[in-house]
């Protein structure tokens, strides 16, 4: 059997990222895929680029440090990736919410993110969609947006063009291992060999990391989104609400609400495609692989965006869906190595960040399967913290 330099699990936007940037390392790679590139998470989410709902810290770091890359990214892969640096807001409602990230965004200045909090006359007069009842809202000119699928193609296509092979319908279920040491992976349709592996499966993760003994403390959470029509342009930026920030760094605060709505997770995330059509999500729930959509669900989602951008209800929706996003118990990714095994290599468990993280999630963890260093410090995000 062929063997390579590296092998790549998973063709979602972390997964085709870290083979592109080996590639451009010049190793030889490996990209398994149990599908179709993108069919998983990278298919079923939004395309924000958003840095404003990065916690202080190596969240943030981790963001401005991708935010720069993605910057050129188009013109490096050479493939339009429909890179819009927009800008984004964060709306907010009740005075609770304006207090809370008035701290939130303190910190983040502090950090070095471009962020500043203003009132809801002058949120109007950015966005005049926005509904008369809004008190505030942050804004950042370092947000933007990209087409998810298209950054996997582009990622794809630039590595193809260099030195890394595709296997689809290529299910990866376990390890070649001799001693301490992954030496190649098990597929549905045979063996491969490698001396350095990294598992990207997202929610998949966990299934995968036990076959050798490794608890990964990944979960798949459910959002459920909307896509409508194409019409002229309501919003210029991507938008998130305050109560979105919540229910992503505190879950449990969501669980006994009486409010259905608050219950299920939504908080508003709205963006407006390059077509004019627009995305609206999105929940945030915890009912293992299903991937179904529910009508409360929706109908929640619907109702908290149009509340907040009442221009919506005159726009017809085409389609709902949904996307499994790869929660972890402290809100930080899994990258790094795998303790107890020379070789094998871990970048998964981004939830809601995997798309503004791809490009330095790809590039660091090339950089440290390969020459066993990274331009960024991965501590924060080591297996370790578990282990």
């Amino acid at each position: 059997m062929e063997s390579y330099d590296a092998i790549v699990i998973g063709g979602g936007i972390i997964g085709t990222a870290t083979a592109y940037y080996l590639s451009k390392l010049k190793a030889k790679t490996l990209l398994l895929e149990a599908d179709s590139l993108g069919c998983g998470s990278s298919g079923a989410c939004d395309g924000f680029v958003i840095m404003q709902s990065k916690a202080p810290g190596p969240h943030l770091k981790m963001a401005l440090a991708s935010e720069e890359l993605y910057r050129t990214l188009g013109d490096e892969l050479d493939w339009d990736i429909e890179y819009e640096n927009c800008g984004g807001m964060i709306v907010i409602e009740t005075p609770r919410e304006f207090a809370a990230m008035k701290t939130f965004m303190e910190k983040q200045r502090e950090a070095g993110l471009d962020v500043e909090l203003i009132d809801g006359e002058t949120a109007r007069k950015l966005e005049p969609a926005l509904a008369p009842h809004i008190i505030g809202a942050t804004v950042s000119k370092r947000d933007g947006q990209i087409n998810p699928m298209r950054l996997v193609n582009g990622y794809t296509r630039a590595a193809l063009r260099m030195n890394m092979e595709i296997k689809r319908h290529h299910k990866t279920v376990g390890f070649i291992t001799g001693g301490e040491k992954v030496t190649g992976v098990k597929t549905n349709k045979g063996d491969f060999f490698a001396d350095k592996v990294i598992c990207c499966t997202g929610v998949s993760a966990p299934e995968l990391m036990k076959t050798i003994g490794i608890e990964l403390p990944v979960r798949p959470r459910r959002g459920q989104l909307i896509a409508a029509e194409p019409v002229e342009r309501i919003i210029k930026r991507v938008m998130l609400c305050a109560r979105y920030i919540a229910a992503k760094y505190h879950p449990e605060l969501l669980e006994n609400s009486r409010d259905e709505s608050i219950r299920l997770g939504v908080g508003m995330a709205l963006e407006q495609c390059r077509n004019g059509g627009l995305l609206i999500g999105a929940t945030r729930e915890f009912v293992g692989f299903n991937r179904n959509t529910t009508y409360d669900g929706i109908r929640s989602v619907a109702n908290h965006a149009a509340r907040m951008v009442p221009a919506l209800k005159q726009i017809r929706a085409v389609r709902v869906f949904a996307g499994l996003r790869p929660y972890t118990p402290d809100g930080k990714a899994f990258m790094g190595t795998v303790p107890g095994y020379e070789g094998l290599y871990v970048a998964a468990g981004h939830e809601g960040d995997g798309i503004a993280y791809s490009p330095i999630t790809g590039k660091i963890m090339a950089e440290l399967m390969m020459t066993g260093n990274t331009s960024v410090d991965l501590e924060p995000f080591s297996l370790s913290r578990f282990h």
